[in-house]
């Protein structure tokens, strides 16, 4: 009789930078049925109108992203809602700052929340590693992070007790709405070593998700991405078993103890 109207029983809220639609979207496409997303807009320097950014983002405005207090007020202001968990999609200021930095963020915003869990994406992504059991892992950047900006990912995976034994920025466009899944298929399925129990693709402003499965059943090994893994994070720390098929072996695990 009734229609669908949208209504979910498990809540997640995204605080965004102000011109990326990429998580968003992707956590739109991961979200079971009975899950719904929610997002609030925070301001970051490296993007010009329509979401141009610069060929490479400069480091500067990634680490401002996250001083108080635009991410503070908008993470109290997202934590109004009635919400069961809110994600930071921004990855490379954890790779500017450091793992230790994410754990201070994590505590800071969730001094505003209310009690509401805050995620992280690189620290999730640590903590699906753990629960997948890798140790070893590829670490794929955006085409447009900086070879430097590459290499402090690799010190952070490093820091968290991984061995990175491939990292570099995908040879793609440099332009998040040019890249298809195919191009991202075809860097990955070429660059990974044997060597890597698991691959890490950051960039929660890169459109990666929907080459997940092909990844898995090409490489035979679990696939991680920025939105993917902060996304599992966030429904299993919301406390919910609903089911995301197709997107990745990480979904078939709880958060470790």
């Amino acid at each position: 009789m009734w229609q669908p109207d949208g209504w979910s029983r498990t809540r997640i809220g995204i605080l965004t930078p102000h011109a990326d639609i990429v998580p968003e979207i992707e956590f739109s496409a991961l979200a079971p049925e009975g899950v719904s997303i929610h997002a609030a807009r925070i301001p970051f320097g490296g993007y010009k109108p329509g979401g141009v950014m610069d060929p490479t983002i400069a480091s500067d405005p990634v680490r401002a992203i996250v001083d108080p207090p635009s991410v503070d007020e908008a993470a109290e202001m997202l934590a109004m809602a009635p919400l069961h968990a809110i994600v930071f999609g921004f990855t490379s200021s954890s790779f500017v700052r450091g793992a230790a930095d994410d754990a201070a963020l994590k505590s800071r915003l969730e001094g505003r929340t209310r009690g509401i869990p805050v995620v992280v994406p690189c620290a999730a992504a640590a903590v699906a590693l753990t629960a997948l059991n890798a140790k070893r892992i590829a670490l794929i950047s955006p085409p447009w992070f900086s070879d430097g900006m590459d290499r402090q990912g690799v010190k952070y995976f490093q820091d968290s007790g991984f061995e990175v034994v491939s990292s570099g920025p995908a040879g793609l466009p440099s332009d998040q709405q040019a890249i298809q899944p195919e191009q991202l298929y075809d860097w990955v399925s070429s660059h990974v070593p044997d060597s890597a129990d698991a691959i890490f693709v950051g960039g929660n402003g890169f459109r990666a998700i929907g080459v997940i499965k092909a990844l898995e059943d090409n490489l035979n090994r679990p696939v991680l991405t920025a939105n993917q893994v902060s996304f599992w994070s966030a429904l299993r720390h919301s406390g919910t078993r609903a089911s995301v098929i197709n997107y990745g072996r990480i979904f078939e695990l709880d958060l470790p103890r």
